[in-house]
């Protein structure tokens, strides 16, 4: 299994980025994906999920500016950032999980940086 995350870059405050995470190993449609983003000096924070069977959740720092979705063609997941602040600064992270019969690992993308300026 590999994620592939893209996307990042340099935006000024109030603008928007999308991030892509594409997939192997896995189809992202029968699989939970997870954005995470870690700043500087702090702990990773889970962003944003969508499931295996659609559904979608955000952290509340990121309601109603951030929205999950997938692409079963193209076997990615995107996160589009509206809206961005100083404080969405960080690399953020794609993370999916897979469950055998020997128990269940984790998988996470190389990470994208994202820089807002003020």
């Amino acid at each position: 299994v590999q994620l592939q995350a893209s996307g990042g870059g340099l935006v000024q405050a109030g603008g928007s980025l999308r991030l892509s995470c594409a997939a192997s190993g896995i189809i992202v449609s029968m699989n939970a994906i997870d954005w995470y983003r870690q700043a500087p000096g702090k702990q990773r924070e889970l962003v944003a999920t969508i499931t295996s069977g659609g559904s979608t959740s955000y952290g509340d720092s990121v309601k109603g500016r951030f929205t999950v979705s997938r692409d079963h063609a193209k076997n990615t997941v995107y996160l589009q950032m509206n809206s961005l602040k100083s404080e969405d600064t960080g690399v953020y992270y794609c993370k999916t999980f897979v469950i055998r019969a020997t128990g269940r690992s984790d998988y996470w993308g190389q990470g994208t940086q994202v820089t807002v300026s003020s």
